[in-house]
């Protein structure tokens, strides 16, 4: 059977019973802790190959199946897995007490239901993140044990209102719990589970004395994820969070980058006139090759879009990167109108799928490594036509 095979078939609700216990799970006492901290057999001992050794290309579970679950929970990551994601992506931020915990920004307003909660009512505010002026709760201002009583719920409603479904039924994860989490389905599964994780706004942490990449690399290194091979990526928009990164632990690393035009924060607040169009240049390439092993690209950096949203032509960034050694893991591709290029929509309405598979094939026929999709089924269909030895119609 192919990879992933029986797990595509897997139904979804399936997932969500497999996950709902996850929390609850995760404090059962201390040999259970000390089972999940193991690295024997497949949580992550490092006995299999490094990430060279994964399919290609590459399926990433974007915030783990945010296309079908609430984003960033247990559940979505179980059912990434089910559906057959090579990989699964966690984004943390910090809390008050210096917890790192799974939400894409630390802003909580919109993927919880902290407004429900008359107790945190005064803790609604205004801050500048990365010099962007936000509204609502941040997770630097709770402690963990106050995230706890949320309940995390759907984050684009308008767009995935089945995936409202789901509200209310997952806790914000814990990192740590995600790790454990991970080596028992490794265990399980007797293969080992890769995690795809981001430091958000590290900068903007580290002045606030919750510095992102030190907690991170002491779990890591308790959980075994720390070698050259440890089924882990680290991932960070800012490159100064991966060469701190590359310090402290040797787990393989990738630079995220935005549009063009855009400068990292942390070269904002070192007055590095570089910006992105700069680091997709050879010279700019070969820098970042010197302390991470990948680049994260937008889509747009390897095709960009013209002002009809229609593709058009592709750039050198897959060429340039293979060339300085480094893996292409772009961001994100959907199945819906919404998100999809001009000519891959079908109808008038935002919500619904368009030509995903079209969408794929595009990417995956320039070459790129991996892509992260919040529809790990339909990437990882679309993905079995470009690997080794399989056939469309396979």
């Amino acid at each position: 059977m192919t990879q992933g095979g029986a797990a595509r078939r897997t139904v979804l609700g399936a997932a969500v019973l497999a996950a709902g216990t996850g929390i609850t799970g995760l404090t059962a006492g201390t040999a259970a802790a000390a089972d999940d901290r193991s690295d024997s057999g497949h949580g992550d001992g490092g006995r299999d190959g490094g990430y060279r050794d994964l399919p290609v290309p590459l399926v990433i579970g974007h915030r783990g199946a945010s296309g079908y679950r609430p984003e960033h929970t247990l559940g979505s990551y179980q059912l990434a897995l089910d559906l057959g994601a090579d990989v699964i992506e966690q984004d943390l931020v910090p809390t008050k007490d210096g917890h790192l915990v799974c939400r894409h920004e630390n802003e909580i307003g919109g993927t919880t239901d902290v407004a429900d909660h008359p107790e945190f009512a005064g803790r609604r505010t205004t801050k500048t993140v990365d010099g962007v002026s936000v509204t609502g709760w941040f997770t630097e201002d709770f402690t963990l044990a106050e995230l706890k009583t949320l309940r995390a719920k759907e984050r684009i409603p308008a767009v995935r209102q089945r995936n409202t479904l789901y509200d209310g039924h997952w806790a914000v994860p814990t990192f740590e719990e995600v790790l454990r989490w991970a080596n028992r389905e490794g265990r399980r599964r007797d293969k080992r589970v890769w995690l795809h994780v981001e430091t958000k706004h590290p900068t903007y942490f580290r002045g606030l004395g919750l510095g992102l990449e030190e907690p991170l690399a002491k779990l890591l290194r308790r959980y075994g994820r720390d070698g050259r091979d440890a089924a882990v990526f680290l991932q960070s928009f800012e490159p100064s969070s991966i060469q701190r990164l590359s310090r402290l632990v040797s787990a393989p690393r990738v630079v995220l980058l935005s549009a063009a035009s855009t400068r990292p924060w942390d070269f904002e607040t070192a007055k590095d006139p570089r910006t992105v169009a700069d680091l997709v240049k050879p010279e700019g390439l070969k820098w970042i090759a010197g302390f991470a092993q990948g680049i994260g690209p937008t889509l747009d950096l390897i095709v960009p879009r013209d002002a009809a949203g229609k593709l058009g032509t592709p750039t050198t960034l897959v060429r340039d990167a293979h060339a300085k050694g480094l893996v292409l893991h772009p961001y994100t591709a959907r199945n819906e109108n919404s998100f999809l290029p001009a000519e891959y929509r079908k109808g008038t309405d935002p919500a619904a799928y368009g030509d995903a598979f079209g969408a794929f094939k595009k990417y995956f026929e320039l070459g790129v490594d991996g892509i992260f999709t919040d529809n790990p089924d339909t990437g990882l269909l679309a993905a079995e036509a470009f690997r080794p030895g399989r056939g469309v119609n396979r």
